[in-house]
């Protein structure tokens, strides 16, 4: 998204795994990280949620939530939080519509990429990460933009 004009994130509406309704728009005035993964459990969307834990409390000492969101159920969500301790919501996107909003990438026509957005206090999107492999370093270049970005 370097060098072009930042896009509105779109506003979405979705049931965390606790039950609840969380929209983009309840943490207006705050970063946002808005993480897609694959699946709970994956051995890879595991790496990236524990990173996404490891790291929380800095990210919360900078006024940024993480969002975490697939299209597993609400049970699914709530078991695997749970599993793993994980400090963020974790979104039920079942029928794939928010997915597809932001246009994270499916490959193979059935395997769900995974994709991260840091979104600035504004609600816009400022940059995209890609991250099927390599869930650590990519925690790690969020950190580094989120903390060099001039707030």
């Amino acid at each position: 998204m370097t060098g072009k004009k930042p896009m509105i994130a779109p506003d979405f509406t979705l049931l965390s795994h606790d039950s609840s309704e969380v929209s983009l728009s309840d943490f207006k005035g705050k970063w946002v990280i808005l993480f897609f993964y694959a699946r709970d459990g994956s051995p890879t969307c595991k790496r990236g949620c524990l990173s996404f834990k490891e790291q929380y409390d800095l990210f919360k000492s900078v006024n940024c939530e993480v969002i975490g969101i697939s299209n597993d159920s609400i049970q699914s969500h709530r078991e695997f939080k749970e599993l793993l301790d994980l400090p963020f919501p974790l979104l039920s996107d079942d029928e794939e519509v928010v997915r597809n909003l932001y246009d994270v990438p499916t490959y193979l026509g059935k395997f769900p990429g995974k994709s991260s957005f840091l979104i600035n206090p504004e609600g816009e999107i400022i940059h995209v990460y890609d991250w099927l492999f390599r869930p650590r370093r990519h925690v790690a270049k969020i950190l580094s933009k989120l903390t060099n970005v001039g707030r």
